[in-house]
């Protein structure tokens, strides 16, 4: 099965499978799982058409997607009885909805390449790293064979 471009594997489970898209990793597959009510166990090819569709819509554009509501499991207005005393429920603030501003593909490549271009623009130790094409978070250089043979690269004209 494709969306958006994407290939996803048959037989994984969801959750598993939008592992595929550049930008999703296991906990915000979960909560994608969550938000268009798949099940944990479902496999992409048990995926019916309402669900392949509320899932192509959220990540075409998180933004534009409906919200979370703040009660789910209560409507706003329930209150437990009380006994002589009038009882305001306290106002619920819904939590961030991390999804809403989540990258994918091409938005998210887009912004680490600028980050990168920054970095070499202004001449920092990571932008320097960079350019050179070195390990950047401080992985060992002596003894890789692969980065020895950058390191002691000699320039030979013929």
């Amino acid at each position: 099965m494709h969306i958006l471009g994407v290939a996803l594997p048959e037989r994984h489970f969801v959750k598993h499978a939008l592992t595929h898209f550049y930008g999703i990793g296991n906990a915000t597959a979960a909560r994608l799982c969550a938000r268009v009510q798949v099940h944990d166990r479902c496999r992409v090819r048990n995926l019916n058409e309402t669900q392949v569709t509320a899932l192509t819509a959220f990540l075409a554009s998180p933004s534009n997607s409906p919200t979370v509501p703040a009660l789910p499991l209560a409507a706003p207005d329930f209150a437990p009885p009380r006994l002589g005393a009038k009882f305001t429920p306290p106002q619920v603030q819904p939590p961030p909805d991390m999804l809403r501003e989540i990258k994918l593909e091409t938005d998210l490549r887009r912004q680490v390449r600028d980050n990168i271009a920054h970095q070499r623009m202004i001449g920092s130790y990571v932008g320097r790293r960079h350019a050179m094409q070195l390990p950047v978070r401080g992985q060992n250089t002596k003894s890789n064979a692969k980065t020895a043979k950058k390191l002691n690269r000699v320039e030979r004209w013929a």
